[in-house]
């Protein structure tokens, strides 16, 4: 059975989500909703892959909550520009974390395609 947690993927994921909670709490005040949202939609991204293999229904199942984790991904990257974009952070940190979170999301894409290739290869073995 395959597990989440020795996916590079996963442990970028949540290596990423701890970077960004910490500097979320160094935002101005101001930026208090915006904080809250980052650091939900990070740490979402290693919540999803971690339930979408433990819960080794499907598939099909576990490429929905991986897509799910892409789309926190790319939320992250929109609120990491919003956050650049407002002069709200250090500008070298954030594009540091918007190109990590690029490369974590080709990551997520080519699981999602191997998923799904794996899928089809099942049914064609049936």
């Amino acid at each position: 059975m395959a597990t989440y947690y020795n996916l590079i993927v996963y442990k970028n994921s949540y290596k990423l989500a701890l970077i960004v909670r910490k500097m979320s709490l160094k935002l101005p005040h101001e930026m208090a909703d915006v904080a809250k949202q980052i650091r939900r939609s990070s740490k979402s991204i290693p919540d999803n892959i971690a339930e979408g293999y433990a819960r080794n229904k499907s598939t099909k199942d576990k490429i929905n909550f991986l897509r799910t984790s892409l789309g926190s991904n790319d939320e992250t990257i929109g609120h990491l520009n919003f956050i650049r974009d407002c002069n709200s952070y250090k500008i070298e940190i954030i594009t540091r974390l918007i190109e990590a979170y690029e490369v974590n999301g080709k990551r997520l894409n080519r699981l999602i395609q191997y998923n799904h290739y794996q899928k089809q290869d099942n049914k064609k073995t049936r």
